[in-house]
Order: C-alpha cells, then structure tokens, then sequence
C-alpha cells in the first residue's frame, strides 16, 4: 500500500512538473511573441519613414500571413529548449525569471529571429507582395529591427523582476496581517497580490504560496473572519513560513 502510495506521488510530481513546463512555454511564447512582434513593427516604421500606416500595416500583415506569426512562436520554442539545455535543465521547468531569460538569451533567440526575418521577407518578395527594393531595405536595416528585438525583451524581464517582487511584497505583508489576525489589512493585501498575479511568470514556488494564501484567506472569509481553523487548514498556515 505503502508503495502505491510513493507511485502515485510520484506519478502526480511528474504530471505538476510536465504542467508548470507547459505553461511556462506558453507564458514566453505569448509575453516574448508580443514584444518580438512589436519590436517589428517599431523597426519597419523605423526603416520605412515615408511610408504610411496603412502601407506599414500590408506589409506587417505579409510578413505575418507568410511564416512570420508561426514563425516566432518556433523560433521562441527552439532558443527555450536550446537555451535550457545549455544552462543545465533537461527536465521540469524554471525556478526563477532569471532561469528564463538567461535561457532565452543562451539559446540564440535574436539569431533566430534574425534568419527567420530574411526567410520570411524573401518569401514576400517572391510572392510579388513587396517590391524588391522595400525587401533590400528591410533585409540590409535588420540590425535596427533586431536591436529593438533584443531591447524589447530585456525590458520584459525587466518588468517580470519588478512585479515578482512586488508579489513576494504582498505574500509577506499578507502573512504579517494574518500573524495579527487583521483581516481588514488581509483584504487590502490580497487585493494586491491577486491583481499583480494576472501578470506574472508562472514560477512554481510563487504560485503555489499564492494558491495556498488564496485558500486560507477565502476560508477565513466566507466563515465570517474566524481564524479558528482546524488541523488540516493550519498544515496550509504551516506551508507559509
């Protein structure tokens, strides 16, 4: 029975770990394919100064339509597993954003971006969708394109440290309140971490604290502010020190 038991935890680790790599992927693949994809637009404007909006907006949607989209998703994927290799995780997922971005960064993500924008400008080109001189321009101005790639995406990390420390505030000032038995105080810190939680990296240490501040501060709630609790809710109150 015992050792039932050991597979079955086992068995459930593996499934949480294959799950929090999964969305991970699908965090970076979304928040990076985003800012890729802006840094783009930014650098064609950029190298097409005379052009407007809307002939901007038909090449952008061309460069889409022909591989660009599908493109960076691949591209995104490929430096995520190059780069974890790399850097020594061959399995389960990231412990911090710092993991991420030096992952992203090792696994040659501007390099792939970079060959996936000639292959996708020359495919427009032959499709007679661009003109061969607005496909030269982009081809030879690609390092403006890039650079507001590689700015981009260090100003995401950026902003992904910011607000993980800003939830790492709020768990703690939580448990502060929750030590003094405020609710009130709770409250205005729950409202905090749940709103700044929309945001984040999906980090298995920080999700899961704010899963469990999530439980115990909707019991106390919905049972009228009592912090009586029982055994098995104080073993939650146990996994926050």
């Amino acid at each position: 029975m015992e050792l039932e038991n050991l597979e079955k935890d086992n068995n459930l680790e593996i499934e949480n770990k294959i799950t929090n790599e999964n969305e991970q992927k699908s965090f970076l693949e979304t928040t990076l394919g985003k800012t890729i994809n802006a840094a783009v637009d930014i650098g064609i404007r950029a190298l097409l100064p005379d052009f407007i909006d809307e002939q901007i907006i038909n090449i952008k949607d061309n460069l889409l339509e022909y591989g660009l989209k599908d493109g960076i998703t691949k591209t995104i994927d490929d430096a995520i597993d190059l780069g974890k290799s790399a850097i020594g995780i061959f399995t389960g997922d990231f412990e911090n954003v710092g993991q991420m971005q030096n992952a992203v960064k090792t696994g040659g993500l501007i390099d792939g971006v970079s060959t996936l924008l000639d292959t996708v400008v020359d495919k427009v080109s032959s499709a007679g969708l661009i003109n061969d001189n607005i496909a030269e321009t982009i081809k030879q101005g690609k390092d403006i394109i890039l650079n507001n790639v590689e700015s981009n995406i260090e100003n995401t990390f950026n902003e992904q440290y910011e607000a993980i420390e800003s939830v790492s505030n709020y768990i703690n000032s939580w448990k502060q309140e929750f030590e003094k038995q405020d609710f009130n105080g709770m409250e205005k810190e729950y409202e905090k971490l749940e709103e700044q939680m929309q945001s984040i990296a999906p980090i298995t240490k920080i999700i899961d604290e704010a899963k469990t501040i999530e439980v115990l501060h909707n019991l106390i709630k919905n049972n009228g502010q009592d912090f009586n609790l029982n055994n098995e809710q104080l073993e939650l109150v146990q996994k926050l020190k």
